[in-house]
């Protein structure tokens, strides 16, 4: 049986882990602020973008277009966002292993971002053929406009025939859904959309067409860079609030057991 003095020692152990704890969820809890902040005011930019593609698929001369244009899936690209720390729950493993349900099957190409999803997948030996790890906030527009480029090449170039996105969408602080979305091709018709479209697309649909599918591309990385960053750091703060309260508990159980000792 542990004697006073290791019962003491414990318990100034688990508080100075407690201290650490609710320092790292007082970082969450800044970091969610701002990325709540960000992902408000990127969402109805990410929908309008959407809706004006998916209005453009309903266009007769769409269905031809090279981004349109349904292909034999012979390679599928797929990017998949994690996180680069952990201490965030099942945030991870849940969308890897979404990710991996999807691509089931598949002849599969993978950029994958995070350390830990790296780490997961290489693992599992699937076909990472780009990592992006410790991406900076600061850096995150541009390096999704990086991206999208770099994706639209390889579509261009017939390496992959389809891309999906693989990111956690966030709902609120405690729950959070992981998603594997169909970026390419592009949706040719949108069931919200109503009415006849008349719009004169100048100088033609085409040239109209390789302008929006940049931005659509960039916006819809972007926006799940986004949501999956804000699912991580909710994910981490409650992890921490959890962590947290276990250590209170903890502390107050060796409390009792040291008073015990001493009064015996």
């Amino acid at each position: 049986m542990a004697s006073m003095k290791e019962i003491k020692q414990r318990i100034v152990n688990v508080s100075s882990t407690e201290n650490i704890i609710r320092a790292m969820d007082l970082v969450a809890s800044t970091k969610l602020n701002r990325a709540r902040e960000r992902l408000e005011g990127v969402r109805p930019i990410y929908r309008e973008v959407k809706r004006v593609l998916m209005e453009i698929g309903r266009e007769e001369g769409a269905k031809d277009n090279v981004y349109y244009a349904e292909r034999n899936v012979g390679s599928s690209l797929y990017i998949i966002i994690t996180a680069d720390q952990g201490f965030s729950g099942a945030y991870n493993a849940n969308i890897a292993s979404k990710a991996l349900e999807h691509m089931h099957g598949k002849k599969e190409k993978i950029l994958i971002v995070g350390g830990k999803g790296y780490e997961f997948l290489i693992q599992k030996k699937k076909n990472i053929i780009r990592k992006i790890i410790d991406l900076p906030d600061a850096q995150v527009y541009y390096g999704t406009e990086s991206i999208a480029r770099w994706v639209l090449d390889l579509y261009l170039s017939g390496e992959v025939d389809e891309v999906y996105v693989a990111y956690t969408y966030f709902e609120n602080v405690l729950s959070h859904e992981p998603r594997v979305e169909k970026l390419l091709p592009a949706p040719l018709d949108y069931k919200g959309i109503s009415g006849e479209n008349n719009r004169i697309y100048e100088p033609d649909l085409d040239t109209f067409i390789d302008h929006v599918i940049f931005l659509y591309m960039h916006m819809c990385l972007f926006t799940a860079f986004t949501e999956a960053h804000t699912s991580e750091q909710a994910a981490r703060m409650v992890s921490m609030d959890a962590a947290a309260k276990n250590a209170e508990e903890m502390i107050e159980e060796l409390t009792h057991m040291y008073n015990r000792k001493r009064q015996a």
